[in-house]
């Protein structure tokens, strides 16, 4: 929230750090070139790579990944966060890459995790306070599973927890005239007014995230900062869908380009998060 009043170069000293993700996330952290998969994405090298992984090493981040079909790495969707950082906390503090853990004795002093562009699908916007377990997949139900985060990470005032927010989605393929017109007839959105509409509820979430009066307003400590991934994605306004789509246009994985772009902004906020937790100096 007040992160531009500290240092963003490298940290002062070697910090640990791991990254809870699945497949849009590997391809972040990936180099760009021919597909190579160390693990269920994790991922050397990937077309759609950002390059994020060696920018970090290069920063003297000791970097750890756990993905899909790992006890830490799978089920990443926003209403599974709570139940892992409440249930499997010493793991996930723990874990070098999948089910394989750190040496005794260590721990990460940096935890990022991020879900995937599923989950800026929202239905409606949602009313009351919202119920942290979902499952329907509402604005205000976000907001509550993100909520109750906060108290699992009062508990480690010495790890910084960095949630890094879920890619956009992408604008539908053209739909055939004649669904368009039956849609209208019946009252029902077409399948650009649904992406549209989705695409601001996703917004609406993600500047909350971030914003100085959102999700971190309350919060007495230093040790949660977010990465508007999201915003990055969709030109920080210019959008609410991704501008980098693959595929046919309609993947929301992002392009190579994004993902480079996205790998440029990151280490900046993360020092200075690191600095504003205390974990550098």
């Amino acid at each position: 929230v007040d992160l531009f009043l500290f240092s963003g170069a490298k940290p002062a000293k070697p910090l640990r750090l791991l990254f809870v993700h699945h497949s849009s996330g590997g391809q972040l952290f990936a180099d760009k070139g021919a597909e190579n998969e160390r693990a269920n994405c994790i991922l050397e090298t990937h077309p759609n790579g950002g390059g994020l992984r060696k920018r970090l090493t290069g920063m003297g981040y000791e970097v750890h990944e756990a993905s899909y079909g790992s006890e830490v790495g799978d089920k990443t969707d926003l209403f599974d966060w709570k139940p892992k950082f409440s249930q499997k906390m010493e793991k996930v503090l723990t874990v070098d890459e999948n089910d394989r853990f750190l040496a005794a004795g260590k721990k990460h002093d940096v935890v990022l995790f991020k879900s995937c562009y599923p989950n800026n699908r929202f239905v409606t916007r949602g009313e009351g306070p919202g119920d942290p377990a979902g499952p329907e997949l509402t604005v205000v139900n976000a907001k509550a599973t993100l909520r109750a985060l906060l108290d699992d990470f009062k508990k480690h005032p010495d790890t910084l927890f960095v949630y890094v927010t879920a890619p956009p989605n992408a604008p539908p393929g053209s739909e055939r005239a004649f669904k368009v017109v039956l849609k209208k007839l019946t009252g029902k959105p077409t399948a650009a007014e649904a992406a549209r509409e989705r695409g601001q509820l996703a917004r609406e979430l993600n500047q909350w995230v971030v914003a100085s009066d959102g999700w971190l307003k309350d919060y007495p400590l230093k040790n949660v900062a977010a990465f508007d991934y999201y915003d990055v994605l969709t030109g920080q306004g210019r959008s609410d869908l991704t501008l980098y789509p693959t595929g046919d246009g309609t993947d929301e994985h992002p392009s190579s380009e994004g993902n480079t772009k996205a790998a440029e902004a990151f280490p900046e906020l993360l020092n200075r998060a690191v600095r504003r937790a205390g974990l550098s100096d």
